[in-house]
């Protein structure tokens, strides 16, 4: 009999952007034998404030549609919207949790845990973002002590746009950023192929290397009591 998984140690539910092609494959890359992760979709194309605001009007009916699979932990899946302002994060989860009884977290979350785990307070930021999106992510990891000290950004508006960037145009991005004071640098965005960038940059900067859908892979598993150490994918996801 062929053998599938089920996810029978962990199912983990994530609310990601409508348009995002991208997320999806590289969290499923990343969960180790025996954990599933479970999606549905809240409208998100662009990258307007109007746009990124919307994308939560739907968050309790979308929780409690995920609630339906017995997750073990429910998770907002993007970067955006869940760094957009420094109270954000924290009531996005609040939501989560009261409409569906179940442990919520975010990409905000996330990003924190793991600069915590990594004891990084100076970072390389790489994100394929418009400049108001960008410069509000730099605000929320500073309003956490988190300094920027290198960036870059892509000026791109769409998810589907996003997707189509070159992951060596991104390796370029960090490159042209690099600054050998940072701790670690993080390439923002559930939206880009950057899962496949993250061991050839940590040989090549010496630093960690984190991505939006890294930080919620390891975050997610650790808040699921899974330790696994997944290869591949960086020095994050082989912490205990």
């Amino acid at each position: 009999m062929t053998a599938i998984d089920y996810g029978d140690r962990a199912r983990i539910g994530l609310m990601v952007p409508s348009g995002n092609q991208v997320c999806e494959a590289e969290l499923h890359a990343m969960m180790p034998p025996g954990v599933a992760a479970h999606v549905t979709r809240l409208e998100l194309r662009g990258s307007s404030e109007e746009e990124l605001l919307r994308m939560i009007e739907g968050l309790e009916a979308a929780a409690r549609l995920l609630a339906d699979a017995l997750p073990a932990l429910l998770a907002f899946h993007c970067t955006a919207v869940s760094t957009f302002a420094p109270e954000m994060a924290g009531g996005i989860t609040a939501r989560i949790a009261a409409a569906t009884g179940l442990p919520a977290t975010g990409t905000a979350e996330a990003i924190l845990a793991a600069l915590a785990a990594l004891r990084a307070r100076r970072l390389l930021l790489v994100t394929p973002y418009i400049a108001p999106v960008h410069e509000r992510e730099v605000a929320f990891l500073s309003a956490h002590s988190i300094e920027t000290i290198g960036s870059a950004m892509m000026g791109v508006n769409t998810n589907a746009e996003m997707a189509l960037i070159p992951p060596d145009h991104i390796a370029a991005a960090v490159r042209a950023a690099r600054t050998d004071d940072a701790d670690a640098c993080f390439i923002s965005c559930t939206a880009i192929r950057s899962a496949g960038l993250i061991a050839l940059l940590e040989a090549e900067l010496g630093m960690p290397v984190i991505t939006s859908n890294q930080v919620m892979a390891w975050h997610a598993l650790r808040r699921c009591s899974i330790a696994d150490a997944v290869p591949g994918f960086g020095r994050l996801m082989a912490m205990p």
